[in-house]
């Protein structure tokens, strides 16, 4: 069909058109679980589920859905009733909006050099939200009160961005997590120098699941003001949230989603992902069980190291989350990708990332081990 010929127009009499898909091998040996990234994982059952049943009828697009609707019960149950939710389809585009919604043009944000909108969004806050991003350096990827004091320079200078909010990540990283004592001196510092706090919540159900705990203890309930609140990398199908918990802040995000194309017209698919995984328990299963098996491999590859099997390996960040930093030379880490992909980690030199998801295996981890031993 070239370009002058009208959409509706049909094929020539005696004319079939067919399509025939690639075949695809659905086994699982085909489709190995790998270590490079928990959003390698596919969706969890019951959220492909939850999308399935959402596939019903006809229902008002942009949020007028009951689903949707739901999903607001569900994040105030969580977060309390001054909790406002806001599904948007990834993780950067909610830190960009998350931020841009409650700032001025004139502000800047402190954060950990190795953060997430510091470091690996393409420099999107600034481009696309307008905000001056200050990273600042930190030994585990952890801000502190005495690092945000240190960072906080310039204010009432018209040549400097404003210093207005605080990101932090939890977890960071570097995977470690911010315990709610933290974070509560983090918001008294920044609402004490007139800044808000904003989470970037990729991971914060694997944060709440370490450290046993409510996503609220480590939120509303210790002064956080807005959520960057994660769904992909426990398992969700291109699904997150931002969830806006002090009422003074947020009003644009009504114009603000659609500015920034993160308003979905079919929304209720997101919302019922979101709701499977925050509806009941699956967040905290699913985040467990992900941080059990790097705890079971980080455990595992110390053991070889202190055995003598790997000598030449040595874990570097705490394991706090559903990752391990291991220290390997390049030699080492090509020979274990022969069986097993995972990610070199720019900030450190000889360091790779292992990332386990809510699908990850007792078995995975042991091959994996067991990868890196023979390497």
């Amino acid at each position: 069909m070239n370009d002058q010929t009208p959409l509706s127009q049909n094929p020539p009499a005696g004319h079939t058109t067919t399509f025939s898909p690639p075949a695809v091998d659905a086994s699982p040996s085909a489709h190995p679980r790998n270590f490079g990234s928990d959003n390698w994982a596919g969706a969890h059952p019951e959220v492909i589920t939850a999308i399935i049943e959402a596939n019903v009828g006809h229902t008002p697009g942009y949020g007028g859905d009951p689903w949707t609707a739901r999903l607001g019960e569900v994040m105030k149950g969580h977060f309390g009733p001054s909790a406002q939710a806001f599904p948007v389809f990834n993780g950067t585009g909610a830190n960009v909006l998350a931020l841009q919604s409650a700032l001025p043009r004139w502000a800047a944000v402190i954060t950990a050099a190795s953060a997430h909108i510091n470091y690996d969004e393409t420099g999107a806050p600034e481009k696309v939200g307008g905000l001056k991003i200050i990273g600042a350096a930190t030994p585990d990827g952890k801000l502190t009160p005495e690092i945000i004091n240190n960072a906080v320079l310039g204010r009432g200078n018209e040549h400097n961005a404003q210093p207005l909010a605080v990101s932090i990540s939890q977890s960071t990283e570097w995977g470690t997590t911010y315990t709610a004592e933290e974070i509560r001196a983090i918001a008294d510092t920044a609402h004490g120098l007139d800044m808000i706090l904003h989470v970037d919540g990729s991971r914060l159900g694997n944060a709440a699941a370490y450290l046993d705990t409510s996503l609220g203890a480590l939120t509303t309930d210790v002064g956080v003001d807005i959520i960057s609140l994660g769904g992909t990398k426990n398992g969700l199908l291109g699904a997150e949230a931002i969830v806006v918990l002090n009422p003074e802040i947020g009003q644009g995000m009504k114009f603000l989603r659609k500015m920034n194309l993160q308003l979905s017209s079919k929304m209720r698919f997101l919302s019922a992902q979101l709701n499977a995984l925050y509806g009941g328990d699956l967040w905290r299963t699913s985040a467990n069980h992900a941080n059990t098996m790097a705890t079971r491999l980080a455990d595992g590859l110390a053991e070889a190291t202190a055995t003598g099997r790997a000598p030449d390996i040595s874990i570097v960040a705490k394991t706090e989350s559903n990752v391990v930093f291991v220290h390997m030379l390049d030699e080492v880490a090509a020979r274990a990708r022969q069986s097993f992909a995972f990610a070199n980690w720019p900030m450190a030199k000889n360091v790779v990332r292992l990332m386990c998801a809510f699908d990850t295996t007792a078995e995975d981890v042991d091959a994996l081990i067991a990868a890196i031993v023979e390497a």
